[in-house]
């Protein structure tokens, strides 16, 4: 059982809940899945409810005490650190033309995206990235931050105030001193998650009072301790590499919605940046 699937029951069973086991739900979303690792007294304490209640709640939402809700919980932690080599064990999962059966796979993915991410959460996002007066700083992980880029680049050329973020460590205090309170901070980190982005996450929060988005998988980044908003996004492709196909499709429904949205800016600015693009080629040719 996998902890978004858990996820899932809470959300599903949360009309049925009480006072306190809505409490209980709140405490255990609002840090998964690092909440659920403490011990069940840790967890009560935390929520204000009893050890007994917190017994009846994992039965409601159908797991058979809290050892169970643990153990589910500590096995997507090290599932959200599997290798390829990890993921490639066993049996190939393509069927029949490869190019055929992989994209199949991939356009499937691209569904159970749409039901990961609410209509709500994308357009919250979208006004995110496209408020003028907040400036916008992304990063990725080691293979992720192509998505980042790619973020980053169409939202360049539909408003001003977007920073990419170099891999480098070094060079993060000068950005994190950039950033102004209500700045927003974009992190993609699918697995392995870096925990360097994590780091850098809770310092654009804490230090310079950046609201943190996070794009990430099933499995939840650490970065999302820090974030407001967590795009979780599906990944498995059944082979040796997981598939960031689903990721880019949403990065690009958020730069198009916002570019269309603001089209006459956006049009302006376009034309603006490909006359000073010309001129600059022509100049260093």
């Amino acid at each position: 059982m996998s902890y978004v699937q858990i996820r899932y029951k809470i959300e599903q069973a949360s009309d049925t809940f009480t006072k306190g086991e809505r409490k209980l739900a709140a405490a255990i979303l609002s840090d998964y899945p690092y909440a659920g690792l403490s011990s069940i007294q840790d967890l009560a304490k935390r929520s204000e409810v009893s050890a007994p209640s917190i017994s009846r709640f994992m039965t409601k939402i159908g797991l058979t005490g809290y050892q169970e809700f643990h153990r589910a919980l500590i096995a997507e932690l090290k599932d959200g650190d599997r290798s390829p080599v990890e993921v490639h064990a066993g049996d190939r999962h393509i069927e029949g033309d490869y190019l055929s059966d992989f994209l199949t796979k991939a356009s499937a993915q691209m569904a159970i995206a749409g039901d990961a991410i609410t209509e709500e959460q994308f357009n919250r996002v979208c006004a995110l990235l496209a408020y003028p007066k907040h400036s916008i700083y992304v990063i990725g992980g080691r293979i992720s931050d192509t998505i980042a880029a790619h973020l980053s680049f169409h939202l360049r050329q539909a408003r001003r105030g977007v920073y990419h973020l170099p891999s480098d460590p070094e060079t993060w205090p000068e950005y994190l001193l950039r950033m102004k309170a209500g700045d927003i901070f974009f992190v993609v980190d699918f697995r392995r998650y870096q925990k360097a982005l994590a780091s850098l996450a809770g310092l654009a929060r804490n230090e310079r009072g950046a609201r943190v988005v996070v794009m990430t998988d099933k499995w939840i980044s650490p970065v999302a301790r820090h974030a407001s908003d967590v795009l979780p996004v599906p990944i498995e492709s059944g082979t040796l590499w997981d598939t960031y196909s689903s990721a880019l499709a949403i990065t690009e429904a958020i730069v198009t919605r916002i570019a269309e949205d603001n089209w006459a800016h956006t049009k302006d600015r376009i034309e603006s940046w490909d006359k000073l693009r010309v001129t600059t080629k022509d100049s260093i040719e």
